[in-house]
């Protein structure tokens, strides 16, 4: 018996390392996408004047289509929304920056 549960615990410790293996994987998927998100706005902070940086019907518009997909995709509303927003209130101050 105890055998098999110290066999158990190394199973699930087995398992622990390979799916936070793959969570580390996604992360840096996740790292080279924000990077060429980043470009992007350096691009289209050429083009706005600091006031034209916040857009708010654009980033309301944003979020309502991306809690929409979201859904779709089976990730809860408030995940997508605290992401997004975090992410567009740092890219507003990069552009600000920037400007």
């Amino acid at each position: 018996m105890i055998k098999k549960d110290k066999l158990s615990l190394l199973t699930k410790k087995t398992n622990v390392i390979k799916i936070r293996k793959n969570i580390d994987n996604i992360d840096l998927k996740i790292l080279k996408l924000l990077s060429l998100r980043r470009g992007q706005v350096v691009k289209i902070t050429k083009l706005k004047t600091k006031k034209e940086i916040v857009d708010k019907k654009r980033i309301d518009s944003m979020l309502k289509n991306l809690v929409y997909k979201g859904k779709i995709l089976k990730i809860e509303p408030y995940i997508v929304l605290n992401i997004w927003r975090a992410m567009i209130s740092s890219f507003i101050k990069f552009e600000k920056s920037k400007i």
